[in-house]
């Protein structure tokens, strides 16, 4: 395999939905993946700066009352849709159901995460700009 195929097909994983390919042929075994979080075997990564961050879970406080907005997936939290903009939604407002209340930034893709409930916003868990985890909790809605 010649490295204009190689090009080829790494430019073809990145345009398309697929997030893992592994391909082999005789002497040849290739794997690539847009997962950022995966990885099973050692790769040497020629790189001076190596970017990591950790998933924290924030305290909770006595949110036993009301109904908890989870993060649907991994990413930076937003309140508002550009940086000096208003939030879409602020702490003893009022939610109404499929109402957008706030982004999470996936792989450079905003996801607008809409609230399953009614009733007014209690609290807001997670600070803007922090990285949130999957099902984590980042609003309380009563």
């Amino acid at each position: 395999m010649t490295i204009k195929e190689l090009q080829t097909i790494i430019k073809d994983i990145e345009n398309s939905p697929l997030m893992t390919l592994e391909l082999e042929m005789d002497d040849f075994k290739l794997k690539l993946s847009k997962n950022k979080f995966e990885q099973k075997e050692p790769v040497a990564v020629e790189s001076k700066k190596v970017e990591t961050f950790e998933v924290k879970e924030l305290p909770v406080a006595d949110h036993t009352k009301g109904q908890h907005v989870k993060s649907p997936l991994v990413g930076t939290f937003y309140l508002s849709p550009t940086i000096n903009g208003n939030p879409y939604v602020e702490i003893g407002q009022m939610v109404k159901k499929g109402q957008v209340v706030c982004i999470i930034e996936a792989m450079k893709i905003m996801n607008e995460i809409t609230s399953p409930y009614d009733g007014i916003l209690k609290d807001v868990l997670i600070r803007n700009g922090e990285v949130v985890g999957y099902d984590q909790t980042i609003m309380v809605i009563e």
